[in-house]
């Protein structure tokens, strides 16, 4: 959580927090939640792209979701990494530094992985499984510099965040382990959920979950009046995007 100290009349100093316990505890949870969810949905369908357009076009609600779902995880595991990465700041900064650093870098690629990955399904509906599998392949044979430059930090960045969070006494060495499990996780266009996958997020889970949960037990609680102002506005907030999105 980054921290801010500001002076207030010259007297009294207030400190501001971001992402916050709230907005930083509740994406430990929902992050790895959704991740472990869809890497769940599309088990069983082989892992590469030629066989994972075929099973979005047998189930696409299914494997549309699946891919939904994950992707929703990755954007919503930000604050979380952020979190964690300010607290092991305070006793290890350097490993908080590039631990934080390179997830970042990481969950950026799996992002723009997961934007071509809807473009495909979209490519299957209209214009064919055929045609969509030859998209693919030729995306494939393109030479792409700045996200795959990422590679190095999807595969080292879980590992020097867990070794922080080990020694900093974030987490224990057991679920520090499990978090680094992560670094195993593949990347790349539509590439499908194997058993090695569910034990890799299933660590995020085991690490980030109860570390959430604690954050949020020691947030101080907001006032009965603080929520009744705000949780319209979120509302209204999450429902004007959900259909500005839709109109494109």
């Amino acid at each position: 959580m980054i921290t801010a100290t500001h002076g207030r009349r010259h007297t009294t100093a207030q400190t501001f927090t971001f992402p916050g316990p709230w907005l930083g505890g509740t994406s430990l949870i929902v992050g790895p939640i959704l991740l472990l969810t869809g890497t769940l949905v599309r088990l069983g369908v082989p892992f590469f792209f030629p066989h994972q357009l075929a099973a979005y076009q047998r189930q696409p609600a299914l494997i549309g979701a699946a891919y939904a779902i994950f992707l929703a995880g990755v954007i919503a595991l930000w604050p979380g990494v952020v979190a964690v990465a300010t607290r092991i700041g305070e006793t290890r900064p350097g490993w908080a530094l590039w631990g934080g650093s390179l997830v970042m870098f990481g969950l950026f690629a799996r992002t723009f992985h997961y934007g071509v990955n809807t473009f495909a399904f979209s490519l299957v509906n209209s214009a064919g499984l055929d045609n969509a599998t030859r998209a693919v392949e030729a995306y494939y044979g393109y030479r792409e510099w700045v996200v795959t430059s990422l590679s190095l930090s999807l595969v080292s960045g879980w590992v020097v965040l867990a070794v922080g969070c080990f020694l900093s006494r974030t987490l224990r060495l057991l679920p520090a382990i499990a978090l680094a499990l992560m670094s195993g996780l593949m990347v790349g266009v539509l590439k499908g959920s194997t058993w090695a996958s569910v034990v890799e997020v299933t660590g995020l889970v085991v690490a980030f979950v109860p570390l959430g949960v604690s954050l949020l037990r020691a947030a101080d609680r907001p006032s009965s009046r603080t929520l009744r102002r705000v949780s319209p506005l979120l509302l209204l907030f999450i429902a004007g995007s959900i259909v500005l999105g839709q109109l494109g």
